[in-house]
């Protein structure tokens, strides 16, 4: 039986039991897709990441507990912050390959932890009514890339959306981020997936 160490990282928090968590597998060689799927049912986050050294890099594959995702932001921060302190300490950089091609790289000053990360910017579609209704409310303005990307007014708009999830998931987009400018900080979002069980 072969054992597979297992990490969970609370990302974006200094405290455990915050912050938005995710499971990371480093591995010598690529499991079977099934068993990574597996994998990441069992840990039931919204996602897992698995990362294998490949030269001076790492490639790296995420799964949610349903299926493989092509880019995830917080378990790649959660891949490198394991590799900075707990396989590699003293490493301050690293750059994850992606199965579609892309190069994520990660670096550390401190405890601070910068991601470059590829750019999807969205474009205007049609559909905001459907949106709206999928979400409880009407967006000022609806986009989309891989993500649809629903922006409104205030802060409290985004705090009092309550989205039907099964018409979100009636929608054809992997996931749907809404938005609003905060008070205190630039913006404020939330993000919602439930086709990927998220």
């Amino acid at each position: 039986m072969h054992k597979i160490t297992i990490y969970q990282v609370d990302a974006f928090s200094e405290c455990i039991f915050s912050g938005n968590p995710a499971a990371i597998c480093p591995l010598d060689d690529w499991l079977p897709n099934s068993t990574m799927q597996a994998i990441a049912a069992e840990m039931n986050l919204s996602e897992t990441a698995f990362f294998i050294r490949n030269g001076d890099k790492f490639d790296i594959r995420w799964f949610t507990p349903m299926a493989e995702v092509d880019l995830a932001g917080h378990p790649t921060l959660a891949a490198a912050h394991i590799l900075f302190r707990e396989l590699e300490p003293g490493r301050t950089f690293v750059q994850f390959s992606t199965q579609i091609g892309d190069l994520l790289s990660v670096e550390s000053e401190g405890d601070i932890l910068t991601m470059d990360f590829p750019s999807r910017p969205p474009k205007p579609k049609e559909g905001i009514k459907e949106m709206g209704e999928a979400l409880g409310a009407c967006p000022l303005l609806f986009m989309a890339a891989r993500d649809a990307f629903a922006v409104f007014e205030r802060e409290e708009d985004i705090r009092r959306l309550k989205p039907d999830m099964a018409k979100l998931a009636a929608l054809d987009y992997f996931g749907t981020i809404v938005t609003a400018p905060g008070g205190d900080v630039d913006f404020v979002s939330r993000f919602f997936a439930p086709r990927q069980n998220i």
